[in-house]
């Protein structure tokens, strides 16, 4: 395996400029002959790598995790490693599947290779699958695991994929234990596990479940910044096309509607936050994966439905810069949370956040800094909305700002070569 760093010692030591004009782009060519100009006591030894990332991408819609993959890749690439993301052809069935549809209307992400192969539910396939893989001999393979219904599918592609004698299995874990639990998950978990050699997760919460099952090296990083959505666009260019005015302060729930991340929990605190600001507004977006009909009725039993902005088909990749350039707060009232895709995207787009105390959501929002801190009550969460409103965002951003810089794929890629190399 490869010296570990050399592309973070070559930003470190020859500036990230040198490094993105002339060292990146020998690398992506393989033109190494190009490094003349570096002192020979400064080459690392470098092999590129062949990685192949199991996980969900294009055409699956966006959402957190076919994105992330997409990024991961493209970290990758940029680091001179072959990369290949092979995703679903079949990801879910119908039964765990309540949004409208699994497939992507957007164009596929640019100079990404994604091969659709899996179906998660076809023993052949996986034996299919998991032979490919063993030939193809990939250095890295990284594969996500976020569901236990995965795990007989993963696991069994894995065990024939292991059978070359020199692939490493990096796994990276969003959840080992469901937020909504399902018969089999254990079993199906324990399944999953053996044939990886280690582990990625980022939260401190899923390390210690990990732990549980496995005692193979894990290793937690923060889930990296999401920088491919665009820039932050004017907020009043941004808020235009979604229905909210100028002198709205605005509240921003993103994502997909579960039980467990508590936008019940935010409806009910919503008739003290409009007592005390009156121009308030609730923007959602996002499509409901519970039922529709608990929220509309909580909504008019409420009496709130003029403070609210509802936007609950799926938002693509190309509008949610839209959403967080419009939005004054973030709002996160999770019940329960490993770690949320939504702070990445508030750092990005620099917008200070409020933020439950469950999981691992309080760990990426320093309190008092980049966002508040409250519990996951209706009466906490109005708490800590009224007090970041009359502390005033703005004097949040600066920290944000400052914070944001911890969050890079360099970090990510990395710890995965490192933990590859054991």
């Amino acid at each position: 395996m490869p010296l570990t760093g050399t592309i973070t010692w070559w930003k470190k030591n020859w500036g990230y400029d040198l490094y993105e004009t002339s060292i990146r782009p020998a690398i992506q060519h393989r033109c190494v002959t190009l490094f003349y100009c570096i002192p020979l006591f400064t080459i690392h030894l470098l092999r590129f790598m062949k990685i192949i990332i199991i996980g969900p991408a294009h055409p699956l819609r966006g959402g957190g995790m076919a994105t992330f993959n997409e990024r991961l890749a493209k970290a990758f690439m940029d680091e001179g490693d072959d990369t290949t993301i092979y995703t679903f052809s079949l990801q879910y069935p119908s039964f765990l599947f309540p949004g409208t549809s699994q497939y992507s209307n957007e164009p596929a992400p640019a100079g990404i290779a994604i091969k659709v192969l899996i179906n998660s539910i076809n023993p052949l396939n996986w034996i299919k699958t998991g032979k490919l893989l063993k030939k193809e001999r990939p250095d890295i393979i990284v594969v996500r695991y976020w569901l236990p219904f995965m795990g007989p599918c993963l696991g069994t592609i894995l065990r024939i994929a292991k059978k070359n004698g020199h692939s490493r299995v990096i796994c990276i874990a969003d959840n080992i234990i469901p937020h909504e639990k399902r018969p089999g998950d254990l079993a199906f978990t324990k399944y999953f596990i053996p044939p990886v050699d280690a582990f990625v997760t980022m939260s401190e919460k899923v390390m210690a479940d990990v732990k549980l099952f496995s005692n193979k090296p894990v290793q937690f990083v923060p889930h990296p910044l999401y920088d491919n959505f665009g820039d932050i666009l004017n907020k009043q260019v941004a808020r235009k096309g979604l229905g909210a005015s100028k002198n709205d302060f605005i509240l921003l729930f993103f994502g997909f509607i579960r039980k467990y991340k508590g936008l019940d929990i935010l409806l009910d605190a919503m008739p003290q936050i409009i007592k005390d600001i009156p121009a308030v507004k609730l923007l959602v977006a996002g499509e409901y994966y519970d039922d529709k009909k608990n929220y509309e009725e909580q909504i008019e039993r409420l009496g709130i439905k003029n403070h609210l902005i509802l936007h609950t088909d799926f938002i693509p990749n190309t509008g949610i810069k839209n959403y967080f350039s419009a939005a004054d707060i973030v709002v996160q009232p999770y019940r329960n949370a490993t770690q949320s895709g939504v702070t990445p995207l508030a750092y990005h787009f620099e917008v200070p956040m409020v933020v439950t105390n469950v999981g691992g959501l309080a760990a990426m929002v320093p309190n008092g800094k980049v966002g508040l801190v409250a519990e996951p009550t209706a009466a906490s969460i109005a708490d800590k909305i009224i007090e970041m409103y009359r502390k005033g965002p703005q004097n949040f951003i600066p920290f944000v700002q400052t914070e944001k810089k911890k969050y890079s794929w360099d970090k990510l890629t990395e710890t995965i070569r490192k933990l590859a190399e054991f």
